[in-house]
């Protein structure tokens, strides 16, 4: 594959850019700047010199076309967007960079139909809102879509946009809806917090987790691999899937650091607050169209992320600046 991502300097980017250069695909990275500083945590120097670098405003639909017939790209995986935060303090600029940036990603893959075999993108699990009173049980990924934030509406309009795009273009895509995503290079956001505090320990620091309540927690290698899989697998049409991962109240998170790390007892708490996002999602549709979809156990996550913070610690590269 001929993969042109935007946002591939993120989180899930630079997971999925580290995938895709070991399987042998070629990788372009589009976004305003290069920032590196994530893909230097997971990938080794002779690796990183494979992903190539594409400077572009991913809300200029012009420059998103030329870069996709640059790069001769064959599949776009589309992960730029602006959090949670940025969309409710700014929400104008939220709606430029998610929604009229999506728009620009599908206009490029209607121009070039004989070029462009796919477009996978992140969605969110912002697009649900709280479980409804009463109800039990994961919620599958068809139901009635509620958010409560700017950030988790702009999602669904992308959402929608993507299904038109196949009814009215014939555009192949996949969009994927993460949770609270954890692992290395995960340090912006409202559900950074976890990795944050795992962060903290491996650097002898305290920190409080500001919420509680039940989330579903999922480690970075997985959601980035699952994002790689959308790209090949067998598919035709325009769906959006949930993603399930480890689905536990924070304090048993912080219950499972400590058992991992005892040193983290005295320096790990959390508030009591309930995100308003349903924290438990069926993810059946997902594993039966595309799957098997990894799923890392949460207490391995939690010892690999701490093992590579700690390795950076001691390299003195680990970059406490996101800890405040």
């Amino acid at each position: 594959m001929r993969v042109l991502m935007t946002g591939g300097y993120g989180c899930i980017g630079s997971w999925a850019a580290k995938q895709l250069v070991e399987e042998g695909h070629q990788v372009w990275i589009y976004d305003l700047a290069e920032d590196t500083h994530r893909l230097d945590l997971v990938l080794d120097p002779e690796r990183k010199a494979e992903v190539r670098f594409v400077q572009g405003d991913v809300s200029d639909p012009e420059a998103v076309l030329k870069a996709v017939v640059d790069c001769r790209a064959t599949h776009l995986l589309h992960l730029a967007g602006l959090q949670t935060p940025t969309c409710r303090a700014n929400p104008i600029l939220g709606a430029k960079v998610n929604v009229i940036g999506t728009l620009a990603v599908f206009e490029a893959a209607a121009a070039l139909p004989d070029q462009v075999e796919r477009v996978v993108y992140a969605s969110s699990a912002a697009v649900h809102g709280p479980p409804e009173a009463g109800s039990t049980g994961p919620l599958a990924d068809e139901i009635r879509l509620a958010p409560l934030t700017h950030y988790g509406a702009y999602k669904v309009c992308n959402e929608l946009n993507a299904r038109v795009y196949w009814l009215d273009k014939g555009i192949t895509s996949v969009g994927l809806r993460p949770w609270t995503v954890y692992g290395v290079g995960r340090d912006f956001g409202m559900t950074s917090e976890p990795t944050k505090a795992i962060k903290s320990v491996a650097a002898g620091r305290p920190y409080q987790i500001s919420y509680g309540g039940y989330q579903d927690l999922q480690y970075v290698g997985d959601v980035a691999a699952t994002f790689v899989l959308a790209l090949n697998r067998p598919f035709k049409g325009a769906e959006a899937f949930n993603l399930r991962g480890a689905v536990e109240p924070i304090e048993a998170f912080v219950e499972t650091l400590v058992q991992e790390v005892p040193a983290a007892g005295p320096l790990v708490s959390h508030g009591d607050r309930q995100l308003p996002i349903a924290p438990s999602l069926d993810d059946a549709r997902l594993q039966a169209t595309l799957g098997p979809i990894p799923r890392t156990p949460l207490r391995e996550g939690i010892a690999e992320t701490y093992r590579r913070f700690e390795a950076l610690h001691r390299e003195g590269r680990l970059d406490l600046s996101d800890l405040g």
